[in-house]
């Protein structure tokens, strides 16, 4: 499989995950995702009265400088990470 195919399937399974991420690793994963399809950020900071999409904003940019592979892997690993906690708390 493919780093594509690869980080497709991660997509999808972090809609599957039982319990919500916490709002830090849902930005985390926002802002590779974006990277990872999007590339860099091309659009202007949304002003302080929009803290989501500011929010949303920050994190895409914190990560502006990889690859389109690097932001797929690491957010395979993110999803990795999450997928392992959640079996991890379900088992104990």
């Amino acid at each position: 499989m493919g780093l594509k195919e690869d980080f497709e399937e991660h997509a999808e399974k972090v809609k599957k995950l039982t319990a919500s991420p916490s709002n830090e690793d849902l930005l985390i994963l926002y802002g590779l995702y974006k990277q990872a399809t999007v590339g860099p950020v091309t659009t202007s900071r949304p002003g302080m009265f929009s803290m989501k999409e500011r929010a949303k904003w920050d994190a895409w940019k914190a990560v502006e400088g990889k690859s389109t592979d690097e932001a797929m892997s690491d957010y395979i690993t993110k999803v990795k990470q999450l997928l392992e906690a959640e079996a991890s708390s379900a088992s104990a």
